[in-house]
């Protein structure tokens, strides 16, 4: 009876999260988030109903690439080029300051009468570990919660994006050179090469099976569903390629495979087809898998008081390093602000990157408990942050600057003299010109 075992576990997750979700959701949080709180409470961390099966862990993989894949299914790519090195510089400035600030917390608290690691790797690569785990994003939470709002294909959803798979490949490399300092056998110029060679391989792969798969599904008018079935295929592959030969992370080969389904004209049938299996079944295991890594250790008051530190330093060098890239970028500021927040989260990749540090000497056991605590909160809040600065910067949107010259019209037959009205005629007219608002933030009426 022990081999069916999988099927309790499975039911409980569904319900689990499920029911959370909504009521979550009953209190204007994103379901996102009672997916992650029904792991923890189902987990080690708390009742430990459940543990983490290999079952569980290769569904919440699948889970991941489906997430991924459907988030390039309904992204614009024209959007997302036209975004291409603004997202570039809002994930390298996003590296840049959580690397510092982790950096200099460990710097403090890791030295001896406070929280001495013990390891015999030089103080100065343990310190600079922290820093690489703090530039980690995971971008599945805040895919999950942009199209739970309706935000995804937004300019702030697709620098989110484009910024995040950036910021992957900019982590790889962090971790490659710190990692290569430990152990001489890893090649950071072998490492950068493979990173090239994957996107010439998706490049040239994504062209051919493009130009297929438009031919194949011309043929017929509608929506089959071996088009679907052919296009998870596509994805697999993809995604198997990037991790086995180019050590580049599976989701950004979904992410690819999914750009260039959307690309065809079966966009819309076969990204249906996707979101109803990632809503029944693979997405729940994911978000729920999550919490069910966490177990929570023992701490005294300085551990505590470095975890404290650590997670409001990852939340707000995150906020900071983006929103500043964004704003270098010519984003306004209240796109700044939704970009920032919505790099917050580390989720499991920061528990992958930890986990490598520990295998080869680099972070000790005393701080992996506040590097869980900073993937718990981060994970939890980043969906909260995000819906809430969403709403909140809707004002700012031209709809928003609209909504209050039409309402304050009412009160005032003198249009010409109301502020909200001069506003709105004066963003009107920079938008039907194209001046006064650069390239990466255009056609603004986008952003709702």
């Amino acid at each position: 009876m022990q081999g069916y075992k999988f099927l309790l576990d499975l039911a409980l997750i569904l319900l689990s999260t499920k029911v959370l979700g909504l009521l979550t959701k009953r209190v204007q949080m994103p379901q996102v988030v009672g997916a992650l709180l029904a792991g923890l409470i189902l987990g080690p961390a708390m009742l430990n109903v459940i543990s983490e099966t290999q079952f569980i862990k290769d569904s919440a993989e699948i889970g991941v690439i489906v997430l991924m894949f459907t988030a390039g299914l309904e992204t614009d790519v024209h959007e997302l080029k036209r975004t291409g090195k603004a997202s570039f510089v809002i994930a390298l400035i996003g590296v840049i300051v959580p690397l510092i600030g982790g950096y200099f917390v460990a710097k403090y608290f890791n030295r001896p009468g406070m929280m001495s690691s013990g390891l015999s790797a030089p103080l100065y690569l343990q310190n600079l570990f922290i820093g690489v785990i703090l530039t980690a994003t995971s971008v599945s939470i805040t895919v999950e919660t942009l199209k739970e709002i309706g935000k995804l294909n937004t300019h702030s959803g697709n620098a989110i994006l484009g910024a995040a798979i950036i910021d992957d490949v900019l982590g790889i490399i962090a971790l490659t050179i710190v990692t290569s300092m430990a152990d001489t056998s890893v090649s950071i110029v072998m490492v950068l090469l493979k990173i090239a060679g994957f996107f010439v391989f998706a490049g040239v792969a994504g062209y051919f099976f493009l130009k297929f798969f438009r031919w194949w599904t011309q043929k017929s008018e509608k929506g089959l569903r071996r088009h679907t079935i052919i296009a998870f295929v596509f994805c697999l592959l993809i995604s198997y390629c990037a991790e086995k030969f180019f050590g580049v992370a599976d989701i950004t080969g979904a992410f690819i495979a999914g750009l260039v389904i959307s690309m065809t004209p079966k966009r819309e049938y076969v990204a249906n087809r996707f979101s109803t299996l990632s809503y029944l079944y693979l997405s729940p295991i994911f978000f729920a898998s999550i919490g069910l890594e966490v177990e929570l250790p023992s701490m005294n008051s300085t551990v505590i008081m470095f975890s404290v530190i650590l997670v409001l330093v990852a939340i707000v060098t995150k906020i900071v390093g983006c929103g500043v890239g964004a704003l270098v970028c010519h984003y306004k500021k209240y796109q700044s602000l939704r970009i920032g927040v919505g790099m917050i989260s580390r989720g499991e990749v920061a528990l992958i990157v930890a986990s490598k540090g520990q295998a080869l000497g680099l972070i000790s056991k005393a701080f992996i408990g506040p590097v869980i605590l900073v993937v718990i909160i981060t994970t939890i809040v980043t969906p909260i942050m995000l819906k809430s600065v969403f709403a909140r910067t809707m004002k700012y949107t031209p709809q928003g600057l609209a909504a209050q010259a039409a309402a304050a019209g009412v009160q005032n037959d003198d249009f010409q003299e109301n502020k909200f009205a001069r506003t709105y005629e004066n963003v009107s007219a920079m938008q039907d010109s194209g001046k006064g608002l650069p390239d990466d933030a255009k056609d603004s009426d986008k952003e709702n």
